[in-house]
């Protein structure tokens, strides 16, 4: 098991994933827990869901032994959510060698969307290992 598996945001903002595939990505968040302070669901969950999901699968394209980092996230706020879990879609916009960018579409229970986010990800070179 990773370090600080139980530190990570994702556990503590409840995201589930459900389907990881090259070409989508998939996941869950509960609504409560993650609301601003007027009962909508928080802007920067959003966020977090959408660079969750974005970080799989730029990783997922790249393979296990690179290290994928966010470089630019933008979140459109549509509507609020004010219960049950919003589900995040993420698809590959453009797939390269070193940058990746997706489109992560988040919806409510009603299939409304309330979120469009676009993340690209730089894929930076493999590490070499010292032969020490």
């Amino acid at each position: 098991m990773p370090p600080y598996v139980d530190e990570q945001l994702v556990e503590r903002l409840g995201i589930e994933i459900s389907v990881c595939e090259p070409d989508l990505v998939i996941g869950t968040m509960p609504v409560s827990g993650n609301r601003q302070p007027i009962g909508l669901m928080h802007g920067g969950a959003n966020a977090v869901l959408a660079e969750t999901l974005g970080s799989l699968a730029a990783w997922v394209h790249a393979g296990a032994d690179r290290i994928i980092v966010g470089q630019e996230l933008s979140c459109t706020h549509h509507a609020g959510a004010r219960s049950g879990k919003v589900t995040g879609h993420c698809r590959p916009l453009h797939v390269g060698t070193h940058t990746a960018t997706y489109e992560i579409v988040i919806t409510d229970d009603r299939g409304r969307r309330t979120c469009t986010a676009r993340l690209t990800c730089a894929i930076p070179p493999a590490r070499r290992r010292s032969s020490r």
